[in-house]
């Protein structure tokens, strides 16, 4: 059994991958810090089991199971959270997750999952036909021998009839990004909508062609055109990517032995097409850094941090924070903090400088500074206030 667990967080990950080391020796658990990293694992192993944050760097828990369970629907989820919200939990049920846990988890409730989840696992793969094993190995090796034929290579004694009986003529559509970065996660978000589309339009299949780019097969339907196709393509990867690319398509294509050619058309042509480019969306963007913010105020939380963790540039993301909240990211940060104190001023057993730990200053006196601005009183002064209250309504 493979189990991935995806966590920014170091002590939740180690910790649950530890739980699980000594309960289950047999098991092997695989980490992620974030959802590339993720894909990265799905991809090289076969992942029975994730366990994913909601909240990360660059995409929520919930995006990546919505992005992956296609193309990976044998795998079983489960969300870990620090949010009770009905609305995550509504979110992660609708998209198929096993279960819904709360940080912190239990050993004992993380276990008895673990156990339950196998149990599934055992039970499927015995009643999964022989047969169905062996189809879903053929289209392995049938989108392997496409690659290397529409790269122009050699693909040995391969017998291409059995392909050709399949898809009599078909469309080749090529998408290809621009990005000096690695660009893994956008690889398989295109792999992703192009293989729904393709499937939702008529039949084929998708290859990955290079590094930065993706090949589709696709055999439509009697009288259909392209156009609706490519219209719903270029509106998704507009709304998920976060780098320029290019999509291109052929005519109608009857002879096999016409692809590599027209791969390398197409190929040529992207040197001088026009990259499609565009901001990300803006409120998603911003709601994802308040998420962040919310759950990470007591860590170091500079601006460029947290504009990396978005995808966007350090300034115009605080013009955008700024337009979208009302106030200034560092502001914003501040508040929050202060906020968070004076609940824990509340407790009479917390120490002030434990309140200042705990919200992110080590500072005693740059913490007391900034409550006295905000609020006119020291936080000895609040706390001293709020205890009389309490005597007084005691009396």
């Amino acid at each position: 059994m493979n189990i991935l667990i995806v966590d920014d967080e170091t002590v939740i990950r180690e910790g649950i991958q530890r739980t699980l080391s000594n309960k289950f020796p047999a098991y092997s658990t695989f980490l992620a810090v974030n959802a590339e990293e993720a894909v990265a694992q799905l991809r090289k192993q076969r992942i029975d089991i994730v366990l994913t944050d909601i909240l990360m760097p660059g995409m929520t828990g919930l995006e990546l199971m919505n992005l992956t369970r296609t193309i990976y629907p044998h795998v079983k989820w489960v969300v870990i959270s620090a949010y009770s919200e009905f609305s995550y939990a509504q979110e992660a049920v609708r998209l198929g997750a096993k279960d819904y846990l709360l940080k912190p988890i239990g050993k004992e409730v993380l276990v008895e999952m673990i156990e339950k989840i196998s149990g599934e696992i055992e039970r499927e793969r015995e009643l999964m036909e022989e047969a169905e094993l062996l189809k879903m190995n053929r289209n392995y090796l049938r989108e392997a021998v496409f690659q290397r034929w529409a790269q122009g290579l050699d693909i040995g004694r391969f017998d291409m009839t059995p392909f050709m009986e399949s898809y009599s003529n078909y469309h080749l559509i090529m998408v290809k990004m621009e990005s000096d970065k690695v660009v893994q996660l956008e690889h398989f978000m295109i792999e992703n909508v192009l293989g729904e589309l393709i499937e939702k339009y008529g039949q084929g299949f998708v290859t990955i062609y290079d590094s930065k780019s993706l090949l589709g097969l696709v055999t439509l339907p009697e009288g259909a055109t392209m156009s609706g196709l490519l219209e719903e393509l270029r509106a998704h990867l507009i709304k998920y990517l976060r780098v320029p690319f290019q999509i291109m398509h052929t005519d109608l294509i009857k002879d096999i032995n016409a692809v590599p050619g027209e791969v390398q058309r197409m190929r040529q042509a992207s040197s001088t097409a026009v990259y499609e480019h565009y901001a990300s969306g803006s409120d998603q963007s911003i709601e994802v850094a308040l998420q962040y913010i919310r759950t990470h105020y007591h860590a170091d939380l500079s601006l460029e941090k947290v504009a990396s963790i978005v995808y966007l540039n350090p300034v115009y993301f605080s013009q955008l924070f700024k337009q979208k909240t009302g106030a200034g990211f560092k502001e914003y940060v501040i508040g929050l903090r202060l906020e968070q104190a004076k609940q824990m001023l509340l407790n009479p057993k917390l120490k002030l400088a434990d309140v200042a730990e705990r919200i992110g200053y080590q500072d005693m006196r740059h913490f007391s500074q900034l409550f006295r601005k905000k609020y006119g009183e020291t936080p000895s002064e609040f706390r001293q206030s709020h205890r009389m209250d309490g005597v007084e309504k005691q009396l």
